[in-house]
């Protein structure tokens, strides 16, 4: 009944785990297959990884060639870092989160300015510069007034452009 039971080191790496890790590296292969050339060219990558892609893309309609280019994609993803592959990946895939995030931020940003006037328009400007203190007083003014009218809120809407190109 003496069984052995051999340690694993801490540096040896189950079969299971080479196993999730390509299959991870396969993930993003597909993730990178999927981007554009003009997203492919914001990846820092080599010049075998790209090739590698490229070819994908030709083979794409071809569904066991394009799981065995896949399967190098991988491969070559074991020499790349891979870290900063998926922080471009994720910065990416959420362009249009960011933008609406920042666009939301220039509209809450507009809104205090109208409400504080001259104290928010003084801190917006030390952290802005380039902005004109006359143009921002101008059009805070004319918010606040057809705020008070009840009417259409065009000032509103040009402040918010005139912050948009500096803001954003």
């Amino acid at each position: 009944m003496n069984k052995k039971i051999e340690s694993i080191s801490d540096d040896e790496i189950s079969k299971t785990q080479i196993k999730r890790e390509a299959e991870s590296l396969k993930l993003i292969g597909h993730a990178l297959i999927a981007l554009n050339k003009k997203q492919l060219a914001q990846i820092p990558a080599s010049e075998l990884l790209f090739h590698a892609i490229s070819v994908a893309h030709k083979i794409s309609t071809k569904h066991e060639a394009l799981r065995r280019q896949i399967q190098f994609i991988g491969k070559v993803l074991r020499n790349e870092d891979c870290d900063a592959i998926n922080l471009m990946l994720d910065k990416l895939s959420n362009k249009h989160q960011q933008l609406t995030h920042a666009v939301l931020h220039l509209e809450s940003l507009r809104d205090e300015l109208i409400e504080q006037g001259d104290p928010k328009i003084n801190e917006l400007i030390s952290k802005y510069p380039e902005l004109e203190r006359q143009k921002l007083r101008q059009l805070v003014r004319q918010a606040n007034k057809e705020k008070k009218a009840e009417k259409p809120a065009k000032a509103a809407k040009d402040l918010f452009l005139y912050l948009k190109p500096i803001c954003l």
